[in-house]
């Protein structure tokens, strides 16, 4: 008989690429996906630590999920519960400590070891805690993907983060840097495209900082393998994510204007518009070197559009500091951005710092920054009325005969059009402005995936 799983998954797209790969190694175990805990055999948390309480927000959950396994168990059957991910890298030990019904916790460098562990707990009942960093590159021990990737699909091409910017814990939940060899990136992404994939976003903690085994024997670095993956027939769309201003190179820059499938849209996190604050996070560039960053892509690719990462109320934040950061917003403009109130991380440099800021100032400048972003980003949508956009369609919409895709912006767009347009590219000409989303008709054209001038 197969077996239940349920994994939930927190955090970003790397985690969401890791709890497909889970379920890649289970497959063979006979598990198969379950689209609630309700009745599983397995359950799997894959967690992250980037948000504030994150680790509380796991715990309310695993005691939702004792209720489950002691209604299991009462049917003579049993609920494995697992948590992996980064909270689980930071906090191996109490989770075990604070919940009971916790069987298995793993790092995000162990899930190919998986079985392994399920075949420990099964066997002896014991409490299984894998969070080492192992020698061996996990990939070479995962399966070939089993599910569909869909139009649009993930692929990790590099893990871990050289950079210990003071208020994150990266570096201390995935570890030193690593990359895949580009032969097996090729490889990966033509087994994509192969079961569908139009459009592959490339993932990393620190994915521009990729230095890849090349199969001249050669460091590639990212730029040369967009362009390597650009020549993979029918992937139409590459994006990449989340990078670091310290590793744009030139070639990268370049790419922008040189690499027709590489999208117009970048998400470049500086976090601060502050020299003196930047310090302070260890981003090691100052505002100026990301200002110069950006005119170099927008030199490349004068349609290229910006999504950002900022924070607000570091310690020792001032003033002046803030309006720094608005002045540069401002003056580079972007069309999405994420932004948080700081908060401690524990085992962070930052969360030892003293001079926190008071929560009210840290909410009246988070509101502040948050407006002008608001109207940056309405004023770019805004300037694609009436624009033919090429969209990628990638489902149905919520409503009848309508169906949804992504423009090249990252904008969802929706139209009333057949199923089949699904997993194509066709011109869109944008009639209204939507709060999250765009709303056009398909233009009786052949599909080109070219951007009309605004």
């Amino acid at each position: 008989m197969g077996k239940k799983l349920y994994i939930k998954t927190y955090g970003c797209q790397m985690n969401v690429y890791d709890s497909d790969r889970m379920a890649d190694v289970l497959t063979p175990l006979g598990y198969a996906p379950s689209p609630s805990p309700d009745g599983a055999d397995l359950v799997i948390l894959n967690t992250c630590h980037i948000r504030e309480k994150a680790a509380e927000k796991v715990y309310s959950e695993l005691g939702r999920l004792r209720a489950l396994q002691e209604q299991r168990r009462a049917e003579g059957g049993r609920m494995i519960v697992a948590v992996a991910g980064c909270v689980a890298q930071a906090q191996g030990e109490e989770i075990l400590d604070r919940a009971a019904g916790v069987d298995i916790v793993l790092g995000p460098q162990t899930y190919h070891r998986l079985p392994e562990m399920i075949a420990e707990v099964e066997g002896g009942g014991a409490r299984v805690l894998d969070t080492e960093f192992p020698a061996e590159d996990k990939f070479d021990f995962l399966p070939e993907e089993t599910a569909a990737p869909g139009v649009s699909a993930f692929l990790t091409i590099q893990e871990g983060c050289d950079r210990f910017c003071t208020f994150c814990v990266v570096p201390y939940t995935r570890g030193a840097e690593q990359s895949r060899p580009v032969d097996a990136v090729v490889r990966e992404a033509e087994r994509l495209v192969a079961g569908g994939a139009r459009e592959i976003t490339l993932l990393g903690q620190n994915v521009n900082a990729y230095h890849g085994a090349g199969p001249d024997g050669r460091e590639w670095r990212l730029g040369r393998l967009v362009r390597r993956l650009a020549e993979i027939d029918r992937l139409d769309r590459i994006r990449y994510t989340t990078s670091h201003p310290r590793d744009m190179d030139d070639d990268l820059i370049a790419a922008h204007g040189e690499v027709s499938a590489l999208m117009p849209f970048l998400h470049l996190p500086v976090q601060s518009g502050s020299d003196r604050i930047l310090a302070a996070m260890n981003r090691r560039h100052r505002a100026d070197d990301y200002r110069r960053i950006v005119d170099g892509l927008r030199t490349a690719n004068p349609d290229l559009a910006l999504s950002s990462d900022f924070i607000v109320g570091f310690p020792g934040e001032r003033d002046a500091d803030f309006a720094a950061t608005l002045a540069l917003v401002t003056e580079v403009g972007f069309t999405q951005a994420f932004s948080f109130k700081y908060s401690p991380r524990p085992g962070t440099p930052a969360a030892d710092i003293g001079d926190q800021v008071p929560e009210d100032v840290k909410d009246e400048r988070l509101a502040g920054l948050q407006q002008l972003l608001r109207a940056q980003q309405d004023a770019f949508n805004q300037r694609q009325l009436g624009r033919d956009l090429p969209v990628l369609f990638q489902s149905r919409g919520r409503h009848a005969g309508q169906v949804v895709g992504r423009s090249p912006y990252l904008q969802p767009v929706h139209v009333l059009a057949p199923e089949t347009l699904i997993g194509g590219i066709r011109p869109v000409r944008i009639v209204e402005i939507m709060p999250n989303s765009l709303k056009g008709e398909v233009v009786d054209a052949p599909a080109r995936e070219e951007l009309a001038v605004a």
